[in-house]
């Protein structure tokens, strides 16, 4: 069944999403980006699917670019915000799977593992949608067990970007900016394996001269 919206959210709906599409082209054209692996990492455009990945709340609107048309599975919630989010990010080429870690999370991991399962690519950002930031929750972990997979881990660095007060401490680069994606390799199916994989790939990412600017 639709959500009966009201008429403020359906205004919003058919006007932020569109918007934050325009918003996002304007700044990823701009955008220059490089990968670091570390050893045994492989950037997933150069491996095939299916394959499960994790990575931070705060680096999505650089990863919003770097992936974009890649059809990839992403666990948004089903709330309104999560709403605005899904229908921006199907306009640049991912594919929403709704539910979350807190609100409809059984429903969330049946659909992404349909989806691993038929031969994509999946996506968890491991702390959201509300935090603790840099904390892996359960949710990819338990994905990859049911499906008996891997999660691999990234994070994007922008060299210069704005930093806002929010729990994620979320990163909107700044333009043109160097943006480099840290790869780091593929963990095995348990919470600690992939919180270290994760704490990995913000290191690789930001390296010794790496830093963001804040407001």
């Amino acid at each position: 069944m639709a959500p009966n919206y009201t008429f403020k959210q359906r205004l919003i709906l058919a006007v932020v999403p569109p918007l934050a599409y325009m918003i996002i082209c304007l700044l990823g054209v701009t955008l220059r980006y490089e990968d670091v692996s570390e050893e045994g990492a492989e950037p997933a455009y150069h491996t095939p699917p299916p394959l499960i990945y994790a990575l931070w709340h705060r680096c999505l609107l650089a990863c919003a670019w770097r992936f974009r048309n890649g059809d990839i599975h992403i666990l948004i919630s089903q709330s309104f915000d999560g709403e605005l989010i899904a229908r921006t990010v199907r306009r640049l080429g991912f594919v929403p799977v709704r539910g979350s870690s807190s609100r409809d999370g059984a429903v969330g991991l049946r659909n992404l593992q349909r989806a691993y399962l038929a031969g994509n690519y999946c996506a968890f950002t491991a702390d959201g949608p509300r935090g603790p930031a840099q904390v892996a929750k359960p949710g990819v972990t338990q994905l990859a067990q049911v499906v008996n997979a891997t999660v691999g881990a990234i994070y994007l660095h922008p060299e210069r970007a704005w930093t806002l007060r929010s729990w994620d401490r979320f990163l909107i680069p700044k333009p043109f900016s160097r943006v480099t994606v840290g790869w780091a390799a593929p963990a095995p199916a348990e919470r600690e394996a992939v919180q270290s994989a994760l704490d990995r790939a913000v290191q690789i990412a930001q390296g010794p001269h790496n830093h963001s600017g804040r407001v």
